[in-house]
């Protein structure tokens, strides 16, 4: 079978499952809004929990960084890259979440897979949330450690796993927040079961730093955990995009030498440091509490007026509220029938979620007004009827 041939079998594939994944030209597509073909929706499927990527101070740091610094950092963080916004954002980092380091990354994803393929021997093992993301799976399995997937936020099944005999460490991952179902890990739980095995916890927060916590600092500090490492990303509730690594100073200094994510990586332009800067201290401030308090008003409007919808919903208290369709067929006709109505929603299907379990994956924030979340539950009833 040639190339062309078995890439277009796969695609064929794709598509008689309704799984053919695409992409859409839009205008603007986070906010409250979102354009696209000169139409104008309201905007369920942004990450930008908070609004900040509107917010009028961010886009004044990043464009008087773009004035001091240029548009690009120039190079790697170990050669030109490294500047004083960087070392100072990574020093706001660590302050903030109580770590002694941050390092910066381009992305969450790269965090995640520089962090495991750095740490992970052929002796060790990682146990994993088998619903983790993909970027910590794919590196668990890419690396020449050992991975074993625990049942979902099931902490006896971790401690189950730890006890099997090792020659090497063990590594525990789960996320804060699951980006598809929305639920939350029991943080508390897994790292008393990590730390009895004398195993680390590395914990994936991307979506809940900022939205959840005191001063936004995220799930861990709601269960009062600190994990071994912490990842945090900053294009979800921070409204930016990039990533930090919170560790200890020796952490710090081993990923600096071995960290090939890190080490090969143009680093994030300067001006982007000084944006998330910005965006830090508004989520500090009382005016991050107030959108928080705002978010968590709209994700109770909607779990209430959810009740009745004909789907089954997660656990979920946090800003994602999948709909749980089953049929890939059946969510995208779904996504559809509420971008008709003015709704812009996503439907994700496998290999992103399991089998049999094609979402639409709703992300309320607080840019939204309750007239906003209301108008949605109007027009899901009306689909359902």
């Amino acid at each position: 079978m040639s190339w062309e041939q078995r890439i277009a079998r796969e695609l064929d594939d794709r598509r008689a499952a309704s799984a053919l994944r695409s992409r859409q030209v839009v205008g603007q597509g986070a906010g409250r809004w979102l354009s696209a073909d000169g139409k104008r929706y309201l905007n369920f499927s942004s990450n930008d929990y908070l609004g900040l990527s509107q917010h009028p101070a961010v886009i004044a740091a990043w464009q008087k960084g773009a004035a001091r610094f240029g548009v690009g950092s120039g190079g790697s963080g170990h050669v030109s890259g490294y500047t004083c916004a960087h070392q100072q954002l990574e020093e706001m980092l660590a302050g903030w979440l109580g770590y002694s380091r941050a390092l910066l990354f381009i992305s969450g994803f790269a965090a995640n897979q520089a962090v495991i393929a750095a740490l992970a021997g052929k002796d060790d093992r990682i146990i994993a949330d088998r619903l983790s993301h993909a970027s910590l799976l794919e590196a668990a399995s890419l690396s020449p450690a050992q991975l074993r997937r625990f049942h979902h936020n099931d902490p006896l099944h971790v401690r189950t796993l730890l006890a099997k005999p090792l020659r090497g460490q063990q590594l525990v991952v789960t996320e804060g927040i699951f980006s598809m179902d929305g639920d939350s890990a029991p943080l508390a739980d897994i790292h008393r079961v990590a730390h009895e095995a004398g195993a680390w916890l590395m914990v994936d927060d991307a979506h809940g730093i900022a939205v959840s916590g005191h001063e936004g600092r995220g799930s861990c500090d709601v269960q009062q955990v600190q994990p071994d490492l912490l990842i945090v990303t900053f294009g979800k509730g921070v409204g930016i995009s990039g990533a930090a690594v919170l560790c200890s100073d020796m952490v710090a200094e081993y990923l600096l030498q071995f960290a090939r994510h890190l080490i090969y990586s143009t680093s994030m332009p300067p001006a982007q440091a000084m944006a998330l800067q910005s965006a830090l201290e508004v989520i500090r401030s009382d005016e991050g509490q107030q959108q928080r308090e705002k978010l968590q008003q709209h994700i109770a409007l909607f779990r209430r007026g959810a009740d009745a919808l004909s789907v089954v919903m997660t656990d979920s208290a946090s800003a994602i509220q999948p709909l749980i369709v089953g049929d890939n067929a059946r969510a995208l006709r779904m996504a559809g029938a509420l971008r008709e109505q003015g709704c812009w929603v996503t439907a994700i299907r496998p290999p992103t979620v399991p089998e049999g379990t094609a979402r639409l994956r709703l992300t309320l924030t607080a840019a939204h007004s309750a007239e906003d979340i209301t108008q949605l539950l109007e027009v899901l009833h009306a689909i359902g009827e």
